[in-house]
Parts: structure tokens; sequence; C-alpha cells
């Protein structure tokens, strides 16, 4: 068999990119570890070639594996690159020239546990990014009563099961179908699927016995050489293009990059142009390194020096000046083009990916470009507003801006998958900027809207501390027991709620007049601070005399400032009783027949 990359160059046909989404703990890391142990296992150690965030499992292999589902003579692509950085659950929005960087996906779903909200996050990025996908279901073998087959075909370890396992296993798999169907996908067991291109196949698995890993190769295969031919062919000896995975130091070669090269080739010396904070970085390579064959012996030297490396392949770049250097960015190798048009081309890339923002609103930080948008979609769905969004760890600057927001809850800083530098946290305890952390983007929002309501309902409780209510209220016949300094009456409360130390008007037509003060309440002999609609109570009023400014049987009202009354009629309508509602409405209607103006 000729080495994978000879035919890679011969054809140029390169591999497709392969990535693994779905929801926490639903088995991606294991599932992409049972791939990688089942291959190497199958492919004596050294076919399987570990790339930087990558494992490459060539055409051989792949056949080994599968065993009679697959005839290595029906293909021509190379094998499969499956990207393996977990916890890059966005991963799917890393781009390639606008489109998502990996050419196919695997969506993880656990059949005990369905959809979870990671897994509809996971299905909105596939959709946005138009990437084919199949859905791995995995722990199979948790079905009650199932007895594994390790590693065999999933067809033949489910006809060996007993009626109930293989029934109770076909609910679970119906119920994922329909949350597909649910999402807008028309979807099936794989082995019913005739086109891959309308239909999602669904493959039941177990990253714990392998059960299953035979035929996802097998349809990850098919799904590349039948649909995605075209878009492999590349030109294997012009100039690379690839997607910054991560920015990383490492011991003697500095700040180094991890990028998927998607396209062309990139050797040693040459010049480069990468996506940056501020501007495109132009630099030149150093060094290329892949990892040592079985990278798991950790020496010194885990790297090996290469002096050129083609698509579709994963790679650390080592060059000088990479501080800026954005995880999502594009890598472009200039070769024989104009440096300017290479350099605008970048800009140009990056700029598709600029997020929307505005005067007044939250500071977002996140780790890739990729998950940079995802966020920036998924906020803009929940309307909040944006103010800055940056990739990178968050630092005293971002602080800083937080604080100059000018609503409470805009001084806020969300964080997808970032560290925070300690003087960064010290600051925001200072300067009251508040900090979400999530590597869960729906989580992120979700607590922030918590934190807003939360701060919403403090500060409207607080107005209706300090905000004068209406309250209507009536003096009762044969209860005067003082005439003045103060008045002592009995009173029925008939709407709202009468608070002491408030002003106390009677309108005479629609005109008010302020009689006096509520100074005291009393309630069966017991002073009280209010009394509601429906009680009735002694009110101590300091200013008038019963039998001249007031009467037994009159209609008295709690004064409210005009500015009161706005905000309650604008803001707080909803958050008021009734009867108090009914208070507010009379008192307004009397005060809008004198002035039409009043309290707008």
């Amino acid at each position: 068999m000729p080495d994978t990359d000879a035919r890679n160059d011969e054809q140029g046909l390169r591999t497709p990119i392969v990535a693994v989404l779905g929801h926490v703990d639903h088995g991606k890391t294991s599932l992409l570890d049972k791939i990688r142990g089942s291959t190497v296992i199958e492919g004596e150690a050294g076919a399987i070639t570990q790339h930087i965030g990558a494992t490459a499992i060539p055409l051989d292999v792949v056949s080994k594996v599968a065993g009679s589902l697959i005839d290595p003579s029906d293909f021509d692509l190379p094998g499969l690159l499956f990207i393996d950085t977990p916890g890059h659950h966005s991963f799917t929005t890393l781009r390639s020239r606008g489109g998502a960087l990996a050419d196919i996906a695997i969506l993880v779903v656990d059949v005990n546990d369905g959809f979870q909200p990671q897994t509809l996050e996971a299905i909105n990025i596939l959709k946005q990014s138009q990437t084919p996908f199949v859905v791995a279901a995995n722990k199979i073998d948790t079905v009650p009563g199932w007895k594994p087959n390790e590693d065999a075909p999933v067809q033949q370890t489910k006809e060996a099961q007993s009626d109930r396992a293989s029934s109770m296993l076909d609910e679970k798999l119906y119920e994922i179908i329909g949350e597909l169907s649910d999402e807008g996908f028309s979807a099936d067991m794989y082995w019913r699927v005739q086109d891959f291109r309308g239909n999602i196949g669904v493959v039941p698995v177990s990253a714990e016995t392998g059960e299953g890993v035979p035929d996802l190769l097998t349809v990850l295969m098919g799904l590349a050489q039948r649909y995605m031919k075209e878009d492999m062919a590349i030109d294997v000896s012009g100039p690379g293009a690839g997607t910054v995975l991560e920015v990383k130091e490492e011991k003697g070669f500095g700040t180094t990059l991890d990028v998927v090269l998607y396209d062309g080739t990139i050797r040693e010396d040459e010049t480069i142009v990468v996506g940056g904070l501020d501007d495109p970085i132009v630099t030149d390579v150093r060094a290329i390194l892949k990892p040592r064959p079985l990278a798991e012996i950790r020496t010194e030297d885990r790297f090996e020096k290469v002096e050129e490396i083609a698509a579709a392949s994963g790679v650390k770049i080592a060059a000088p000046d990479l501080g800026n250097a954005m995880a999502g960015a594009p890598v472009r190798v200039v070769r024989d083009r104009d440096i300017d048009e290479v350099i605008t081309e970048v800009r140009a890339e990056l700029s598709e990916i600029e997020v929307e923002t505005q005067e007044q609103g939250v500071v977002v930080k996140a780790d890739t470009l990729g998950s940079l948008e995802a966020i920036a979609n998924a906020m803009a769905e929940a309307e909040i507003p944006i103010m800055r969004a940056e990739v990178g760890d968050v630092a005293p600057r971002d602080i800083s801006v937080a604080s100059t927001a000018g609503e409470d809850k805009h001084k806020t800083i969300l964080a997808f998958n970032v560290d925070v530098l300690a003087d960064a946290e010290r600051e925001a305890e200072e300067s009251d900027v508040k900090l979400f952390e999530s590597g869960v983007i729906y989580r992120l929002i979700e607590e922030y809207e918590e934190y807003v309501e939360e701060l919403e309902r403090a500060q409207q409780e607080t107005v209706m501390d300090n905000i004068t209510r209406p309250a209507r209220f009536q003096i009762l016949q044969d209860h005067t027991f003082r005439q003045n300094d103060p008045a002592v009456v009995g009173v029925e409360v008939l709407s709202g709620t009468i608070k002491k130390n408030s002003n106390v008007v009677k309108f005479e037509g629609n005109d008010p007049t302020r009689v006096g003060h509520l100074k005291g309440i009393q309630e069966q002999g017991d002073d009280v601070d209010e009394a509601r609609s429906g009680n009735r109570v002694s009110v101590a009023i300091d200013g008038p005399t019963v039998g001249r400014q007031i009467e037994e049987g009159d209609e008295l009202w709690m004064e409210v400032p005009e500015k009161h009354a706005k905000i309650l009629e604008q803001e707080l309508a909803d958050d008021i009783p009734v009867d108090e509602l009914e208070a507010l409405t009379m008192y307004l209607d009397k005060q809008r027949k004198r002035d039409p103006f009043w309290g707008k």
C-alpha cells in the first residue's frame, strides 16, 4: 500500500476533516479515544499518525476496522482526519474561507439522555455553517440486558441481543430521530438512508465496547467519498491555507500556533500572514513541528521538525511575533503572491466574523473567533447588546471598559472558555464589574439573564420603597375621636394602601387641596405603619379640624407627587395590586380633568 502522503500528492485529494460535537457528558472524548484506540490496535502502531490537535486515520486502517463493511477499492480519498481538541465544542465555527473548518461532523448523543441544551447548540452551529453530519447514538451498551460484542458492527451485535434489549434500544433511537425531526432534519437508522445529503444517518455506537465504531467510520468514509470528493481536490503544491486552533507557549520555541492546514503546503522559512488581534501579522516560519510517532512518550523533544507538510494535517508552527495571533484566525502562505494581496485576503476573512457592537452593552471574551461568533449569534437572539467582543483571556483593560457602562446590568463580562487574569479578578471586585465564566454558551447567557432579572427586581423594590403610592379612604360617620391637633378619626381604606408620614389631600371637584399630614395609624389599639384596602383603622392627621377642613363621610387621598404618578403609570403598573391601580387611575383622571398633561 503506498503511504498516504504519496497517494495524496499524486491525486491531489486531501483527507476530509472530521469534528466531534455534542453535550458535555455524552462521550465525545471517549468516542474519539475509542476510534483512536481501536484503529491503533488494527493498524500496527505507526500507521495512525498523530498530528497536532488531530489524528489521521489512513484508508487501509479504516477498512481493517470496518471489515466487511468497506471495500477499500471503492475509495480514492486517503482516509480521515479527526480533530481532537476536546472542549472546543463550538469547533465547527472555526472557519476555512468563510465555511466551517470541518468537512463533516459527528454529533454525539447519549441514547439515555437524548437532546440536551448543548446538543441543540451544536445543531444550530451545524445548521448555520451548513456542515453535513451523522449522529452517533452513544452508550448502547447501557441498555438493560445488553450483551456486548466488542468492536462488532452494530447490526450484527443488535441481532445477537434479546428481543427486549433490541426493542428498548429501538425505542431510544426513535426518540432521537423524533428530536432531529423537531429541529427540521429528516433522519433514520444509517442503514436505511439512501441519500445522506437529504437525510441524517443515526449510527448506534458504544464508546465503551467499540460496537458500532466500524459503522461510524464506514458512514463517514462513504459520505466524504460520495458527496465531498470535489471539495477534497486541492492544489497539493500550492501555497498553504489553514486555521489556527490554539496559540501556545512552547519551551524552546516561544509562542507557537497549532494549525489545521486544509489546502496546499507549508515549508520552513516561508513568509506567512496570520490573523491578529489588531492587524494581520506577517512573519517567517522558523520551524514546522509534528508530534513524534506514538506521542504518548513525553520526551523533552516530543516534536520532530519537518521541512514541508501538505494538507490536510494538524501542525505546529514556530515563528517570531505571534503574541497577538488569535485562535480561529486564518493562516496563509505568501509564496509567489503579492504580500499586500494576502494581507487583504486575511483581513477580509476576519471581517466576516466581526461582531456587531453597540454604544452600550456587555463585554464578551472567548477562546476562538468561532466561539465568539457563536456567542454573538446566541446573544443577538436573546437581545443582549454587546459593547466589545474579543478573543483572549479577561485582562484588566476589559474590566476598565466594562466599568464605564451606563447601566449596572451592562457592567459585566461574559467569558467563554478563557481564563481571568489574577489582576483582572482583583480589579473586577474593586470596580463592581460582574464576571460570568462558562464553557457552555447557553449557561453563560442563562446566568446573565438571571442576574439581570435579579437586578431589575432589586431596583424595582428600591423604587417601590421610595415612591408614594395612591390610596383612597373615607372618614366613617360617628368616628371622630378628637377634632384637631391632631384630628383622630376612624376610616375605611377603599383602595390602595395608606402609610403613615404621608400627605393627605381632598378633592373639591377636580381640584386637590392638601388638608394635612397623616402621622399615625392604629389598628385595634396597636400602632401600625400601613393599612391595606378593606381595613378599618383610626388615623391621626396633623393640620385639619373635623367639621372645618374635613367632615365625617369625606373621601380623602394619599397625595401622590406628579413624578411618582408618572413612574407608577409608565413603569410599575404591572407590579402594583389591582385596587391600587384602580386608585391610581381615579387619581390621574381627576388631576387630568384639570390639567390634561399631568403625570405624562
